[in-house]
């Protein structure tokens, strides 16, 4: 049917359609336009309904409440960034312990200390002596995998390997040990479940997600909430051993192009509904109080910062009626905030910005804006009234301070043995068996096994990110008192079988054993600190490999028993090996691995094995992305597959072509192995002249000569002589490239090095960003007191040189060593690392 178009319809069509272009997400250069289809995204119930009596609370609270105290309530500081009293004086409606945040700093402190902590704070927000309403605040925390902050508390495998377990009740049963032990320290909340469906395996923080497919996300979505809050309608839910559970990161964060952490999602509405909303509206009708919003975009928009993701499709389409929570200082990051200053985000949708360090300026400036009408009052009180309907509904209110709350201090159930066994459950269906050439597994537990590699009695690692400090790193077996290493487990079930198990972890051996098995794989990370290249295994390392092919020269049978946060081409490795386990990153329970490869003493089969792939195995490292929903869909292993005992476990030898043409810088390796990965190359100058290293031997004038040194390997290290002719430099320099994440991120640049001859004057660390930019750090003592032949190591914050001028967003130089006077130097290792307390700003 034809209608007749006049110009005043005209005049509507252009007015709505230029309103449509200001709510659209700019479309990414060669992407199509959007149209925004907000009926096409699901409806749900909203979970929990909308309480008469609770919402007349909150009216009488909210009527007494001045417009400070309201804003208040909106603002989350981090606990090593505010103080109790803080808190009495502005009222704040919550408090955060982020990555590595703990009481005093110190995130091996004992429970004891967390609780009490939590009483200080909740008797700050409910005191009124200087007047004001007695509102309790809340305290989130990251109990992303067990009560993961705190000492002794039950470290479940992450995401992905309970991805791979395809069991839901298992998942619940986690959230609730997880609940339970987040009560006794007294924590009201956590930021879990993550819900990203991971599409690229190079983002940093895919072991977060439960799997490639969005079903498995949005079976487990359910599942999680209702482990954590309890089931509604139940007598379960907020019941005095639950916490709030967290849906994050809304939204679309495991899509960002090349996945790039806090980076842009460019799929269309459908796919960002279809695949990465695919586990909110379950998450919701199960009655997730609180939704985070992400650090990425979608299309050029962050999520901070959309009104139509954050209100219209979640609140009014979805009907979420709990409050959104911002990430740490995300809000920052919307165009024309600051973190201490962003109307947009309020208005956009958050109604609690998490603003760790940040706090006390973004309240003052978010009172101004409130004052001003830049911020409506019917915004700001949306916000409060979601933020005190949680608060009331959990029952905050009625409740007593944490410490005299049931469980609370009950410190035996941190890391209970019920609850170690749910988690040796978890372990045990989450392993995917890859490979079992010959049937070597299930292995006689009275053989004579050996078993190395540097996972092997390392707790820290197999437990990953997110492990008593944000990046997992710097965590010795003593900070598990409650765990067993993988070789724990494989001593404990040897020595029940009378069989003779050794570690040894470099593989050296005196008797011949029977078996090897070889625990190996990446290091921990967290966040944009794991972010990749490709899919190579720690490109242009070889230790683990070579650890390997020495038992198989040998002829001994190996077991390759494989840590990581992602699946990654491992091919030489998988070759090197008899039977190979993706073990993920199990957590705290290793006896759970040994439970699937060692028969029971009897020589029957103890358990077999059931996980199976949720992300796809790719063929080479630049298979990247994959997805069984991809149409040219050509992986090594399937999504789905994973062996058992009665399968025909043998493989041909795989193509040992990685598929990547050089090495990539992307990864934060700047030199090792004696190679210099792309984009970066390494330079001399000297008296006007550069001179890029390509050979053996290159000399810059008289100034500086650069030589192909042994260290472990052929011509593995550099060595850098400054003759004193005059002022030189050694340096590792590229393209421009932006480092604000890493500086700000308080990572480090770490330099393995050993002093041949000591400097006989000035030796400067600096860092370039273009013509007339850089910044240096006087680092003489550090060459001048080393012991001559003994190799050392030096980690320099990038955040260092970012105070002393230097435009960390445009580096083209993360490295150099500038000297005019004589020194000799070998250089074997640069590279970005996580800052755990090591590194340093010379002359501070």
């Amino acid at each position: 049917m034809r209608f007749p178009f006049s110009k005043s319809m005209a005049l509507v069509a252009v007015f709505w359609l230029g309103l449509a272009a200001a709510c659209t997400p700019a479309a990414e250069p060669g992407q199509p336009a959007l149209s925004l289809q907000v009926e096409s995204w699901p409806e749900t119930s909203g979970g929990m309904s909308i309480d008469a009596t609770i919402e007349a609370r909150i009216d009488s609270l909210m009527a007494i409440m001045t417009v400070e105290e309201m804003v208040a309530q909106t603002i989350q500081g981090d606990i090593n960034s505010i103080t109790p009293g803080d808190v009495r004086e502005y009222r704040l409606g919550s408090v955060l312990n982020g990555g590595n945040s703990a009481p005093r700093a110190d995130v091996r402190a004992p429970a004891p200390e967390w609780l009490v902590l939590a009483d200080v704070f909740y008797e700050a927000s409910t005191d009124t002596s200087g007047g004001g309403a007695a509102i309790p605040l809340l305290w989130g925390t990251d109990s992303v995998h067990g009560h993961n902050n705190v000492i002794g508390a039950t470290v479940f495998p992450h995401n992905i390997g309970l991805g791979a377990a395809r069991n839901p009740d298992l998942i619940r049963e986690i959230g609730a040990v997880t609940a339970l032990e987040t009560v006794v320290t007294g924590q009201d909340w956590t930021f879990a479940p993550t819900l990203a469906v991971a599409q690229d395996d190079r983002w940093g923080r895919t072991y977060e997600s439960y799997s490639e497919d969005p079903a498995i996300v949005a079976e487990y979505a359910r599942a999680m909430v209702e482990g954590i809050q309890g089931a509604l309608g139940s007598e379960t839910l907020f019941a005095s051993d639950k916490v709030i559970a967290t849906a994050k990161h809304y939204l679309g964060d495991g899509g960002t192009d090349a996945g790039k952490d806090q980076g842009d999602n460019l799929a269309s509405e459908a796919d960002l509904r279809d695949i990465h909303g695919a586990g909110y509206p379950p998450a919701v009708e199960a009655g997730v109080q609180v939704v985070m919003a992400s650090f990425s975009s979608w299309r050029g928009e962050k999520l901070h910062g959309s009104t139509y993701l954050l209100t219209d499709v979640l609140k009014d389409r979805m009907g979420f009626n709990g409050f959104v929570v911002g990430d740490w200082n995300g809000h920052g990051q919307v165009p024309g905030c600051q973190t201490t200053d962003c109307a947009a985000s309020l208005n956009a949708g958050v109604d609690m910005f998490m603003a760790p360090d940040s706090w006390k300026g973004l309240y003052e400036n978010t009172l101004a804006q409130v004052k001003a009408g830049e911020i409506s009052q019917e915004r700001l009180q949306d916000a409060v009234r979601r933020i005190l309907r949680v608060k009331f509904r959990v029952g905050l209110f009625e409740k007593e301070k944490p410490s005299s709350r049931p469980l609370a201090g009950s410190f035996e159930l941190l890391g209970s043995a019920e609850h170690r066994a749910v988690a040796r459950q978890a372990v045990r269906e989450s392993l995917v068996l890859l490979k079992n050439q010959g049937g070597l597994l299930p292995l006689r537990a009275d053989s004579r096994i050996l078993v190395a590699g540097d996972g092997a009695d390392d707790i820290g690692k197999q437990s990953g990110g997110w492990t008593l400090s944000w990046q997992g790193t710097g965590n010795s077996k003593a900070d598990f008192p409650n765990g067993e290493s993988i070789w724990d487990g494989i001593k404990a079930a040897s020595d029940v079988a009378g069989g003779q198990a050794v570690l040894s972890l470099d593989g050296t051996y005196d008797q011949r054993p029977d078996v090897a098995i070889v625990v190996f794989g990446e290091n921990p990370y967290a966040e944009f600190q794991g972010d990749i290249p490709d899919l190579d295994y720690q490109p242009g390392s070889a230790t683990d490999l070579a650890l390997l092919q020495s038992f198989k020269a040998a002829g001994v049978p190996t077991v390759a028993v494989f840590l990581s946060g992602r699946p990654l081409w491992v091919n030489p490795e998988i070759n090197a090996s008899d039977a190979f386990v993706a073990a993920w990153l199990p957590g705290s329970e290793g006896s759970g691995v040994a439970d699937v490869l060692l028969r029971k003493p009897d020589g029957s089969i103890h358990h077999d094995f059931k996980g199976k792939l949720s992300f796809s195995w790719p063929k080479t490292a630049a298979q990247t992305p994959l997805n069984h929903q991809d149409e040219s869909y050509d992986p090594l292993f399937p999504f789905g597959y994973g062996l058992t005992y009665a399968d025909e476990g043998n493989l041909p030898m795989l193509a040992e072509e990685s598929g990547i043409a050089g090495a990539s810088g992307g990864s934060g390796v700047f030199f090792a192995d004696g190679q210099i990965p792309q984009p970066w190359t390494l330079q001399g100058a000297a008296a006007g002249e550069t001179v890029t290293v390509e050979n053996a031997l290159t000399t810059v004038g008289e100034a500086l000569t650069i030589r192909a040194v042994d260290r472990y390997a052929q011509e593995d290290a550099r060595q850098a002589a400054w003759s004193g002719a005059a002022e030189a430099t050694l340096s590792i320099t590229g393209e421009a490239t932006d480092f604000t994440r890493e500086s700000n991120g308080d990572m480090a640049v770490s330099v393995e090095y050993r002093v041949d001859a000591a400097p006989e004057g000035p030796v400067f660390f600096v860092v370039e960003c273009g013509e007339g930019c850089g910044a240096g750090r006087d680092v003489t003592s550090f060459f001048a007191e080393a012991t001559p032949g003994e190799w050392m190591r030096l980690d320099i914050k990038l955040s260092c040189f970012a105070t002393e001028g230097a435009d960390m967003a445009r580096l083209t130089s993360p490295f150099g060593i500038k000297t005019a006077a004589p020194f000799t130097a070998r250089f074997a290792s640069i590279r970005l690392v996580s800052n755990e307390g090591q590194a340093v700003c010379p002359g501070e």
